[in-house]
């Protein structure tokens, strides 16, 4: 029987997913490897947190019970995918070697090397679609080039075809005596997880989906940015490590719907961002725009670690960095607010701030980190640049107006009224008597005035 090996990475599904469906070519009874390489340079960085290798585990855990249903199993091996792919395809006599392809600067060499590999030995290697909704290279502006801005990449977006949404394979024909290890567990990746993970994998990335668009989805356009509110999607790691395909849940929505259409408008902002990190690799470790390049950011400091602990005595700021500390996650809309606050009220440095995202999420994808943090930081590519500064007080009142956000992540203020939730250091003495809440003592006072702040913000960035 001709034998194929279908390379899991960032698809950890089994519907709608092209390779796969290339992979199981219909009718010419080709046995398919479903491989997944444990990548020490991928799970051992630095910037891989505890929460998506837990979620990567489950994925994997979810992925193998699919395959299992089916007639087959999951083919695990560890090392570095330029030896581990080009070995499994001599072992197995494997005619091709089919995945999904990758836009990441690792991820991208990675590919090649495999792929020059591969064809060396006279293997087919064959990259498809499937990680984002279109493909780097798809949407092109009039000269050819890739966008530098969202709006009229929009606008391209809108005109690539799409495809329609293929179902999950009844049976996938696996060769048994493939042998493999066993599956990563948190345990065997040495994880020790302190946040509250969701639980990742296809069928409940799927539940999630379904969830969304029955309690969700027609009022996101309203609820998006309520912080309190359980108004977004919480699909963003299933998008990640694509338990479900983007597809899948672009061509459930009604655009005629604004919830569902403003939904639609996040997805593409995620293609966007890894167009633009397929495009210029390089803003992966430096700013987008090369006039800003060489900004005297601040580097560590004692205000980047209360940053990073929820002390900055900004209620709004500290409940989201407690949020991500507690859950693996954040509401988008804090995000911004706290990229924002670290980035122009203390001037430090994005890339630290998104490498502590990238720790600490279990969303954590390289493009969309680092899309968000440009942005937030004016060095990105964002058409109206560094003069937009968050003030975490209006923010707060405006998105959390009645402290329920505040309240829920940093519990020390919970008595206090709504009135000075988000600036507790303006309560009158004898409320806060009665509320318990002492600023220095039983909250921090601020660790930096934001008016002055934003001048200050505004001075550096001109100076530039």
């Amino acid at each position: 029987m001709p034998t194929r090996i279908l390379w899991f990475r960032r698809d950890l599904r089994l519907h709608d997913h092209p390779a796969l469906a290339a992979a199981l070519e219909p009718g010419d009874g080709t046995a398919v490897v479903p491989l997944f390489v444990v990548d020490p340079r991928l799970v051992g960085a630095p910037r891989m947190g505890a929460p998506r290798l837990s979620y990567l585990c489950d994925a994997l855990a979810a992925l193998d019970e699919g395959l299992h249903r089916r007639g087959g199993r999951l083919i695990v091996r560890s090392g570095d995918p330029r030896d581990v792919v080009p070995a499994v395809a001599a072992e197995t006599g494997a005619a091709a070697v089919h995945w999904s392809g990758e836009f990441t600067p690792y991820g991208t060499d990675r590919d090649a090397a495999v792929r020059a590999a591969l064809e060396g030995a006279g293997v087919e290697a064959h990259a498809h679609p499937g990680v984002l909704l279109a493909e780097p290279g798809s949407v092109r502006t009039a000269s050819g080039d890739f966008f530098r801005v969202f709006s009229p990449f929009q606008r391209a977006w809108r005109e690539v075809p799409l495809g329609e949404v293929t179902p999950a394979p009844g049976r996938v024909p696996v060769p048994h005596a493939t042998p493999g290890e066993p599956l990563p567990t948190p345990a065997s990746l040495g994880v020790s997880l302190d946040a509250d993970v969701i639980e990742g994998g296809e069928p409940a990335a799927r539940a999630r989906l379904e969830e969304f668009l029955r309690l969700s989805a027609d009022m996101y356009h309203e609820r998006r940015n309520l912080l309190s509110s359980d108004g977004t999607s919480r699909l963003s790691a299933d998008l990640h490590y694509g338990c479900v395909s983007p597809r899948a849940v672009y061509r459930r929505l009604d655009l005629r719907q604004p919830g569902h259409k403003g939904f639609a408008s996040e997805l593409v902002w995620r293609d966007f961002y890894g167009h633009v990190l397929a495009r210029w690799p390089e803003v992966a470790i430096t700013e987008f725009n090369p006039a800003l390049r060489d900004l005297p950011w601040r580097g560590a400091s004692a205000d980047l670690d209360a940053w990073c602990e929820g002390r900055t005595g900004y209620p709004v700021i500290d409940a989201a960095m407690r949020q991500l500390l507690g859950i693996a996650w954040m509401h988008n809309r804090a995000r911004m607010l706290v990229a924002s606050f670290l980035c122009k009220d203390l001037l430090t440095d994005w890339r630290l701030g998104e490498a502590h995202f990238l720790r600490h999420l279990v969303d954590g994808d390289a493009a969309s980190n680092n899309g968000g943090w440009q942005w937030a930081a004016g060095t990105g590519t964002d058409a109206q640049p560094y003069f937009r500064i968050f003030n975490p007080v209006s923010q707060g009142e405006q998105f959390d107006p009645d402290g329920a956000y505040v309240r829920r992540w940093v519990p020390e203020l919970r008595r206090v009224p709504d009135r000075w939730i988000h600036h507790p250091w303006d309560l009158p003495d004898d409320i806060a008597a009665d509320c318990g809440v002492r600023i220095g003592r039983d909250y921090p006072a601020p660790i930096v005035d934001h008016a002055q702040a934003r001048i200050h913000a505004l001075a550096f960035f001109k100076r530039a």
